[in-house]
């Protein structure tokens, strides 16, 4: 599929980005890789690691703010993801305007600049966060969504379709609280604070969350939100793991912060169909047609909600161990 294609990634020199790049690299022969950001340094350090392959990487200073810099980047690029987003809960809500720049207009400049340059896919990455947000950060993920799942009503003729994917916290990512507990283990701490004991989350490799990108970009005909499915586990748990017998004081949740991930709403049941291993959560719109779902799907239940709380496969001790040993292994 990607084979002498021409894909750009937004926000490319993040740990998404990086994974993502070396995973096409390895998969596919793709005629260029386009990263665009904004650090020049990161983008210097990341040039530097794919020195082999210098001749199909080409890295673009820009901002996602910035709609003509973004139409001259997707000049005959065939595939965009979206990576790019102000991501730090605290730093959305007290930079609220910043937020609203990048999250929101941002999107809405790679949607324009998308529909005029003839890119044919466009799949965005999304968050737990933008279902039933509580923080800005959630509320401008959700309008986001919400920009890219209509522009495939404004594609008219074109072959373009947009799409989007969605996960929480990817293990081991600076969003992620095993790096925080990780260096406080490190540093000879013995205790892991935690906010709440009741508090759960999804596990998501980033080799996971790259592979949920592809899977969008081989089949999405346009507005669909794919989901993986993949375990949970308690922060409890996940604290013991790092430091076993460690203190774990609880601190209180913090504002904007949830017990649980929630990726599918009940309210979203009614559209969201059932794969293998993943969810789609199908458009409700008039402009969306139903021929558009994908074969192999079982619907839904109604009321169907799906919760890191209430998942039914789950990490314990034991297996967290494992599989931040493997994660150790491969950074």
């Amino acid at each position: 599929m990607l084979n002498n294609k021409t894909v750009l990634i937004t926000g490319g020199t993040g740990s998404f980005g990086n994974a993502f790049t070396k995973y096409i690299l390895t998969h596919y022969s793709p005629k260029k890789i386009i990263i665009y950001s904004r650090d020049e340094y990161k983008q210097f350090l990341m040039a530097n690691n794919y020195k082999e392959y210098q001749g199909k990487l080409r890295f673009f200073l820009g901002d996602v703010r910035d709609k003509g810099r973004l139409r001259r980047a997707f000049d005959s690029v065939d595939y965009v993801v979206h990576a790019a987003a102000l991501k730090q809960v605290p730093a959305c809500e007290y930079n609220p305007m910043e937020a609203v720049k990048t999250n929101i207009n941002g999107a809405m400049n790679i949607v324009e600049a998308a529909l005029d340059c003839g890119v044919k896919r466009v799949v965005a990455l999304s968050t737990d966060k933008a279902v039933n947000p509580v923080n800005l950060y959630g509320g401008t993920k959700l309008v986001s969504d919400k920009l890219f799942i209509a522009a495939n009503a404004y594609a008219g003729m074109k072959e373009v379709c947009f799409s989007i994917v969605r996960y929480g916290n990817v293990a081991g990512s600076r969003g992620s609280v095993i790096p925080f507990f990780q260096d406080i283990a490190a540093n000879g701490g013995k205790e892991l604070p935690i906010t709440d004991y009741r508090m759960t989350r999804f596990w998501i490799s980033l080799e996971q969350g790259v592979e949920l990108v592809i899977k969008a970009l081989q089949e999405a005909r346009g507005g669909e939100t794919f989901i993986s499915k993949i375990p949970s586990f308690r922060i409890t748990d996940l604290a013991q793991a790092i430091l076993p017998g460690c203190e774990m004081p609880e601190i209180g949740i913090r504002e904007g912060e949830k017990l649980h991930e929630i990726m599918v709403t009940r309210e979203d049941s009614a559209m969201t169909y059932e794969y293998e291993k993943h969810f789609i959560v199908y458009p409700h719109y008039s402009w969306w047609d139903s021929k558009r779902i994908l074969p192999g799907g079982v619907k839904a239940p109604d009321g169907f909600e799906y919760s890191s709380g209430t998942n039914t496969q789950w990490l314990d001790r034991e297996q967290l161990k494992q599989l931040l040993q493997g994660q150790e292994a491969v950074h």
